[in-house]
């Protein structure tokens, strides 16, 4: 099956992210691994933001185990960048985020993608229960049964 972009519309949070100089390659557009790096941003600046994550101290922590990506338009520095982000399962101790990358105003995402978190215990690195505050703020952005 042929992957298909996604609009705006399609997520629940946003979060604004500046291109760097540095980001760019040789080709002249944003290097694949900067898009890794912006799914982790908008996920844990989410967290983060919210109160549910402590990156220093919280007893449960999210380890990623799964990660992909389909590219469908160039982005590059100076672009303004805007990644979209929802969550579209909720396990007990998992979580699959979507991501969306939108380049200035465009409607549809030069790339889309997804990672899963596996909540774990930060001493003993076994999985371990999301706590019920994350659980309530990720609800918030759950979209059910429309997985990428």
């Amino acid at each position: 099956m042929k992957p298909e972009t996604r609009k705006r519309g399609d997520f629940r949070h946003f979060h604004p992210i500046t291109t760097r100089w540095m980001d760019n390659d040789a080709y002249g557009h944003v290097n694949n691994v900067v898009y890794y790096s912006w799914f982790d941003t908008v996920v844990n600046q989410f967290l983060i933001v919210n109160g549910v994550l402590d990156v220093e101290r919280s007893p449960v922590i999210g380890l990623v185990v799964e990660t992909q990506c389909n590219y469908f338009a160039s982005v590059a520095f100076p672009d303004q960048v805007t990644a979209g982000m929802r969550v579209t399962r909720l396990g007990n101790a998992s979580v699959r985020y979507e991501v969306g990358i939108f380049r200035n105003d465009d409607d549809s995402a030069a790339a889309c993608g997804h990672f899963v978190h596996v909540y774990v215990d930060r001493e003993t690195r076994r999985p371990a229960s999301i706590p019920e505050p994350m659980r309530a703020l990720l609800q918030t952005v759950l979209v059910e049964g429309d997985p990428a």
